[in-house]
C-alpha cells in the first residue's frame, strides 16, 4: 500500500489505486440511489460556478455521469473517472440523453492526467481528492491541465483538526477506506498547506456546502501571468 505523511510528521496507510478502482466499481449499480440526493445541493453549486466560467471542462470523476445533464449545452466536457463500470454508466447516460457537448469519456488516472498543459478552462473534480492515493499529486496535475485564467473547482470532505469530531473520523477510518473514502486525513490545513506550495494558483472561493456543513465548495483560479503583468 502507498504511504502518506500525515500533517503531524507521522505515516498512515493510504489507499491504493486498485483500492478505489474496485470499491468505485462496487458502487457503480447503486451509487446514483445512494448518493445523488445526498449530495445535489454541492453537486448543483458546483455546475453553476462553472456554467458561469464556460469553455472546455475537465470533469475529473466523472462516475456514472449524473452531473453531465446540468451543464450548460455551449460548454465542451471531457469525463474521466478510474472505474470502467461508472464509465459505462455515464456512456449510456450521454446517449440516451444526447448529451452532444459531452466530448468524451476515459477511463484515467487523476494523477496521470492524459491531455497537455493547459488543456481546460475548468478542472472540476467532485469529491475526488479524498479518494485518490496521492492528493496533492492530483491537484498539481488538475493544475497543470488548467488554463491561465482557468479554475479548479472541487467539493471535497473537509475534516477536522481537533476535537471530538476529530476523534470519531479517526475512528471511522478503517471502516470506510475499503469504500473508497477516508474522514480524517483532510483538515483545511492540508489543502491550505498544497495551496502555498503551488506555482500561480490562488484561492478564488471557499464555502460550506450540505449536508453537516462537513463538505466545502472550493474554487482555485490558475493565474493569468501575462495579463497579471
Amino acid at each position: 500500500m502507498a504511504k502518506i505523511m500525515n500533517l503531524d510528521g507521522t505515516q498512515q496507510l493510504d489507499l491504493t489505486r486498485g483500492t478505489v478502482e474496485q470499491a468505485y466499481d462496487r458502487w457503480a449499480p447503486v451509487y446514483d440511489l445512494v448518493f445523488g440526493g445526498v449530495f445535489a445541493k454541492g453537486r448543483q453549486a458546483a455546475i453553476a460556478a462553472t456554467n458561469k466560467i464556460g469553455g472546455r471542462v475537465l470533469e475529473v470523476g466523472v462516475g456514472t455521469g449524473i452531473s453531465l445533464p446540468l451543464y450548460a449545452p455551449n460548454l465542451r466536457i471531457f469525463g474521466t473517472d478510474i472505474s470502467e463500470a461508472m464509465l459505462d454508466k455515464a456512456r449510456r447516460r450521454v446517449s440516451e440523453g444526447n448529451l452532444k457537448n459531452v466530448e468524451g469519456l476515459a477511463v484515467m488516472d487523476a494523477e496521470k492526467l492524459e491531455f497537455p498543459d493547459n488543456s481546460f478552462d475548468v478542472v472540476m473534480a467532485q469529491y475526488v481528492v479524498t479518494a485518490v492515493p496521492n492528493p496533492e499529486k492530483a491537484l498539481d496535475e488538475f493544475a497543470r491541465v488548467l488554463r491561465p485564467g482557468g479554475e479548479l473547482i472541487i467539493l471535497t470532505r473537509v475534516s477536522a483538526d481537533t476535537g471530538m469530531r476529530r476523534f470519531i473520523e479517526q475512528k471511522l477510518q478503517p471502516v470506510v477506506r475499503p469504500l473508497g473514502f477516508r474522514t480524517a486525513e483532510f483538515a483545511w490545513s492540508r489543502y491550505a498547506k498544497w495551496l502555498a506550495g503551488a506555482h500561480g494558483i490562488e484561492l478564488a472561493e471557499r464555502r460550506l456546502i450540505p449536508p453537516l456543513g462537513h463538505f466545502s465548495l472550493v474554487r482555485f483560479r490558475k493565474i493569468d501571468v501575462a495579463k497579471a503583468a
